[in-house]
């Protein structure tokens, strides 16, 4: 067999190479900054403890890491690292904030650490050197020589450097070090190292660049049944995971999602992450076969749930599979919350003509919404928390964020209707099975000819401007719109309203026929059948009445947005807080930060207790003493909050301690413009 010239690959354990006397570091200049955040720092920790806690011969892999032979004279380093600078840095700071956190205790692993750390012909040297912009800093934050909120050159500089470092240095508690370096020494990777003939750029682009990225339900997959035996794996294929895709088809993907919002009550993020596949490892962090058969069976159930929402005339039920039909009106958002009330109502838990209301009110708050231009997305968690908590908790939540009436009369008069053949067909009462056979019919046109006349005399050309916008600003409003047979609608394609009325009359739609008494065709009739029809469209789409409010497009905050790092705008994301009925001017997330953690620690005992225990068990933010450098507050005597965290860490922390007090419920926040156009 012929073996490579240029190229060497060897699987390693990664402790044991960064160990080693002769591995020294350097990132090239040409290197892209470092950028990890916390997000990725929190699933490397707790892969770490995963492999930790796992058999004895379990590793973890982490990939490949490419480097080549340093050629510089003037450079102490023997490898130059062309791929791995940001897994290679992430595991220096992890290492730096273990060691600085045992130091003084365990005396002997920490020098086992220092030989991953520093070389051993100069120890005041890091084995990594990061871009030189920020060698200076990366090796005062891994050696712990810096001053409080400063560089070497006395300036203020914070760093990711700072922030990822501080983010381990708080989850590490001393007496879990020994498990944590257990874990590290778990790590593998395959060590690629390039000869002087080697393209180190073709091969960087093969390892980055070649083939399709598997799909989060792929990654699903693959995760579920990794481990297991081939027979066990066979099973878990053919009894369970085969089926799922067989109910759920090219939706499979989807239904995942969908299942984790239903299963958690959050949003689960899925554009440039892999934000479902995250979302289910950390609802399943282990899964053992007698789990796993536990839970298979629940998700096949799930989707096969699923099915019937994608094609309601599979529902044993006809008239459950007519309210999924005009539910699927609304697309797939609303699956969550509907694939719970299915299930609820198939486990004898929700009678049939609950789940019919609820599925009604569903409708009936997403087309309100829409007719009075409210965003209808980030809605169906906060109602999936409520349907779990219970039917009434339910019925409320929809109740608050549903339009009033007084809202949907002004929104159905001067606006556009939306999903106009579902709202004429279930005002009209048309059967949704023949919803195919029928026209919306505009009764005056959209775009009019000359000769189109409203009552056989006056001519569109003749109207005046004044007359001709009216009916244009009316011409897409409910009081214009009918249904109408297709061999009729056909045969009156934009004709004038005399020729019409003689079509509308055979209509066997009582909503049609009624227009056929009319002689004539003005704003002044469009305006008075809109009023007449909005009267019998209340009825139909109910709002709940058992509150009072109208909400202001407020947001939980369990549904707000995590934004990853500082995007742009973040300094002006909100326009308010609604602090358990007080109106708070936090204008963004690290003001609500600060705010909210000093609040419940001077709120009462129980709040200041939350507190406690949701920085016990999560480590941090808040500390009896500032252990690191950093941006830090105090607020109170002897407790301080940690503020170099990035904007997703801070706010999952704002939702998770507010959780923990139980006052989540009670918070809400106001987006500004830019806050929902932040991507």
């Amino acid at each position: 067999m012929s073996t490579a010239t240029h190229v060497e690959a060897t699987a390693v354990n990664t402790i044991g190479w960064l160990s080693a006397s002769d591995t020294t570091i350097v990132v090239p200049v040409y290197q892209r900054q470092y950028r990890w955040d916390i997000g990725g720092c929190e699933q490397l920790l707790s892969d770490i403890r995963a492999v930790s806690a796992a058999d004895a011969g379990d590793t973890h892999f982490i990939g490949s890491i490419l480097s080549t032979a340093s050629t510089s004279a003037d450079d102490d380093a023997h490898l130059v690292l062309i791929d791995g600078q940001q897994r290679i840095t992430t595991l220096m700071l992890l290492v730096a904030a273990l060691h600085h956190t045992l130091r003084s205790d365990d005396p002997e692993l920490a020098r086992e650490l220092e030989r991953v750390l520093v070389r051993a012909d100069d120890p005041t040297r890091t084995k990594l050197r990061p871009h030189h912009a920020w060698a200076s800093v990366f090796e005062s934050v891994v050696l712990d020589r810096r001053a409080s909120g400063e560089d070497a050159g006395g300036e203020t500089r914070e760093s990711r450097f700072d922030d990822n470092y501080a983010f381990f240095r708080s989850q590490i508690r001393p007496d879990e070090a020994a498990g944590i370096w257990r874990g590290l020494q778990r790590l593998e990777h395959v060590s690629i190292t390039l000869g002087p003939g080697a393209n180190a750029q073709q091969t960087f682009e093969s390892l980055n660049s070649t083939g399709e990225p598997l799909r989060d339900h792929e990654l699903i997959h693959n995760y579920v049944l990794m481990g297991l035996s081939h027979a066990q794996q066979s099973e878990i294929e053919n009894d369970y995971w085969l089926p799922i895709e067989r109910a759920t088809g090219e939706q499979i993907g989807s239904f995942w999602r969908h299942y984790l919002v239903m299963l958690t009550g959050r949003e689960v993020s899925v554009a440039g992450e892999r934000g479902v596949y995250d979302a289910f490892r950390h609802e399943f962090p282990r899964l053992g076969v007698d789990t796993l058969r536990e839970h298979a069976r629940q998700w096949r159930e799930l989707a096969e749930i699923y099915g019937t929402l994608l094609d309601p005339r599979q529902a044993p039920d006809a008239e459950i599979g007519r309210q999924l039909g005009y539910v699927n009106t609304f697309g797939r958002a609303p699956y969550p919350l509907v694939l719970r009330l299915y299930r609820d109502h198939a486990h004898g838990e929700l009678g049939l003509t609950d789940l019919i209301t609820s599925l009604e009110q569903l409708q009936s708050l997403l087309l309100r919404r829409t007719i009075v231009g409210t965003p209808t997305d980030r809605l169906v968690a906060r109602l999936c928390r409520a349907a779990a908590v219970g039917r009434d908790e339910l019925v409320g939540a929809i109740a608050r964020i549903t339009p009033s009436d007084e809202r949907t009369r002004v929104g159905l008069k001067y606006g556009e209707l939306p999903h106009a053949a579902y709202v004429l067909g279930r005002l009209a009462g048309a059967d949704v099975d023949a919803a195919d056979e029928l026209d919306v019919e505009h009764v005056v046109p959209l775009a009019p000819g000359d000769d189109w006349s409203p009552d056989g005399v006056r001519r569109w050309a003749d109207l005046s401007d004044d007359e001709q916008n009216s009916f244009r600003a009316l011409s897409q409003t409910l009081g214009n719109l009918t249904l109408l047979e297709q061999p009729l609608a056909d045969r009156v394609f934009e004709a004038s309203f005399p020729a019409k009325r003689a079509a509308y009359a055979r209509s066997g739609i009582g909503l049609t026929t009624d227009i056929a008494q009319a002689l004539e065709w003005s704003t002044g009739a469009i305006t008075a059948r809109t009023a007449r029809l909005t009267d019998a469209f209340l009825q139909v789409w109910a709002r709940p009445a058992v509150v009072s409010i109208d909400d202001d497009d407020l947001t939980p905050i369990l549904d707000a947005r995590r934004r990853r790092g500082w995007p742009a705008g973040w300094q002006r994301e909100f326009d308010y807080v609604e602090f358990r009925g007080e109106h708070w001017e936090v204008p963004d997330v690290r003001y609500l930060f600060a705010r909210i953690f000093t609040r419940l620690w001077n709120e009462s005992d129980a709040s200041r207790q939350a507190v406690i225990d949701y920085s016990a068990r999560r480590g941090g933010p808040v500390y009896p003493e500032m252990a690191w450098n950093g941006h830090w507050e105090q607020i109170a005597d002897g407790r301080y909050l940690y503020l170099g965290w990035d904007a997703r860490y801070m706010l999952s922390a704002v939702q998770g301690v507010l959780d923990e007090a139980g006052w989540a419920s009670e918070v809400f926040v106001k987006y500004s413009y830019i806050g929902n156009a932040m991507a």
